[in-house]
């Protein structure tokens, strides 16, 4: 089994940036992803607008030119094929990880790592956890949420047509699902948790939305809550009491959760408070466990809208310094 100096678990854009700084580094090095090259961005809605610029999404020093002032999902597929083409990283794609040993080495302080994936087994002295937290669902826990009529995944607007929907959610994604809908022919109603649309929505959509529900084209109940679905209907909670409206789709745009048992299965420490912090040096990106670090968006635990890409490439600049620091 060949050793690594580096397995780096996520094959998304911090995943690539932690492979392209391993290589610079001459570090001999492997990323494992068990989806798709950047399968996050590829599972995002067909149409879908990033909020920042090209630039700031730029890894590698490969450059990132959009047609728009934002780029798209599809440009940015392209994009990041091309860092992976460009740097010739080395990619094990379509790999879950099913399993993390920690190897006491003898004549050793530092442990080495055995990985084990749906395809391989792997040694590393080092192991990188840039997970994302776009595979998991966060579930809105009630009867009725297995039925087929309910996504957690939104992809385009057409199958929805001349449906009646209900979109759970009023953060970005929702907001985007809620507009696209009703513009090919939805019935579209909002179910919302929170008083108003988050402040958070992009400044360009907000308006918008916000004059549908105004004008009535999409309905919206605030502070309510769905309390089950059925096969033509759903169950709300809403101020003026519970009530049954006609359903014929729930597009529960609730959120992700980072894989917290791929944490756990690494020995990384999890906090005991609401936000579900995973314990790490944020100057070296080291975890509790020794050889282990987190890089992008699993390092905020459950805030998953604290760490972006823009905000989280430097991850992988600290990570590959702390190493060379330790193989010193």
């Amino acid at each position: 089994m060949k050793m690594y100096d580096l397995l780096i678990i996520g094959g998304g854009p911090i995943g690539l940036a932690c492979g392209i700084e391993a290589k610079k580094a001459k570090l001999d090095y492997i990323i494992v992803e068990k989806g798709c090259l950047v399968n996050s961005i590829y599972r995002y809605p067909i149409n879908m607008t990033f909020f920042s610029t090209s630039e700031r999404l730029e890894i590698g020093g490969v450059p990132f030119i959009s047609h728009g002032d934002k780029p798209t999902r599809r440009e940015a597929l392209d994009y990041y094929r091309r860092v992976a083409s460009s740097w010739k990283l080395n990619l094990k794609l379509y790999e879950k990880v099913e399993s993390i040993k920690k190897i006491p080495l003898q004549g050793s302080e530092r442990p080495i790592f055995e990985i084990h994936t749906s395809k391989n087994s792997y040694q590393a002295k080092n192991i990188v956890l840039a997970t994302g937290f776009y595979d998991l669902p966060n579930l809105i826990g009630v009867k009725g949420e297995d039925l087929p009529k309910v996504k957690h995944y939104y992809d385009e607007p057409h199958p929805y047509a001349f449906q009646k929907i209900a979109v759970v959610g009023a953060a970005n994604s929702a907001v985007d699902v809620a507009l696209e809908t009703y513009r090919k022919g939805a019935e579209v109603t909002m179910v919302i948790r929170e008083p108003e649309i988050r402040k958070s929505v992009k400044y360009w959509v907000r308006p918008d939305i916000e004059n549908r529900i105004k004008e009535g084209s999409i309905k919206a109940y605030f502070n309510s809550e769905i309390t089950e679905i059925r096969e033509r209907e759903i169950d709300l909670k809403t101020p003026e009491g519970l009530m049954t409206i006609e359903n014929d789709f729930v597009l529960a745009m609730t959120g992700y959760l980072p894989n917290f048992e791929l944490l756990k299965m690494a020995g990384v420490e999890i906090t005991h408070t609401a936000q579900l912090y995973p314990a790490y040096n944020s100057e070296t990106q080291e975890s509790n466990q020794q050889g282990v670090y987190l890089a992008g968006v699993v390092c905020g635990g459950m805030e998953t809208n604290k760490w972006f890409i823009e905000n989280s490439i430097v991850h992988s600049e600290k990570i590959i310094q702390h190493i060379l620091k330790n193989s010193c």
